[in-house]
């Protein structure tokens, strides 16, 4: 086997993920160049999930492939952080999945190990890191710089120049306001934005904000 390819966790998000790199990988499977697999090291009783072989990381680096690759598709942002640096130390190679109709248009820069979902969108001239997750139907729009390890849950809705720090959380159908040149809305470092919540102004990093408008919770 030339390359394996591994979706690294076989629970929701990742049953979701896998139907994705199935299809972007298709021709190479049908030829048999390459292996597409789950990795989990959580208690799993069946050996196989919705077709596809269940391993461990151990058992996924012992493949015998020439090179070996996975996309993370873990929530937790310090997870996903955690097991992305086990991988860069293992010489395992980040892959991105993208959907078949997700869009992503002009002068973006995308960083390695990104997973969009169907129907998500990035418009023109955004910059996102490396291990971002956007969920069906979630976008960022145009001018947005968007940090490491952050995750868009179904429906989050990203406006222009909106900057987001790393490892922040934007749950399922927030809104984020637009920003303007020079003075972007901030979501801060870890900040987790509630489920549909309206942020008006910036965030601070490492709190929760909920509501419309959004406001730190427990105000």
């Amino acid at each position: 086997m030339k390359s394996i390819y591994a979706i690294y966790g076989a629970s929701g998000f990742g049953r979701e993920v896998m139907p994705l790199a199935r299809a972007m990988l298709a021709s190479e499977l049908k030829t048999g160049e390459v292996g597409l697999v789950f990795v989990d090291d959580g208690a799993m009783d069946d050996t196989t999930v919705n077709g596809h072989a269940v391993m461990t990381y151990a058992q996924f680096l012992a493949a015998p492939a020439e090179t070996h690759h996975a996309c993370i598709a873990i929530a937790s942002a310090s997870a996903r952080q955690h097991i992305a640096l086990r991988c860069e130390q293992d010489a395992v190679l980040p892959f991105s999945v993208i959907a078949g109709n997700a869009s992503i248009l002009d002068c973006n820069e995308i960083g390695e190990g990104s997973i969009f979902c169907g129907f998500s969108h990035v418009t023109s001239n955004a910059k996102i890191g490396r291990h971002f997750h956007a969920n069906i139907y979630s976008y960022v729009a145009h001018d947005c710089v968007v940090g490491e390890f952050v995750t868009l849950a179904p429906g989050a809705k990203i406006n222009g120049n909106v900057v987001i720090e790393d490892g922040a959380y934007i749950g399922t159908g927030a809104i984020v306001k637009q920003g303007s040149p020079g003075k972007p809305t901030i979501i801060g470092k870890g900040a987790t934005v509630g489920m549909g919540a309206v942020v008006t102004k910036s965030v601070a990093p490492g709190i929760v904000v909920i509501g419309n408008p959004a406001k730190p919770m427990g105000t």
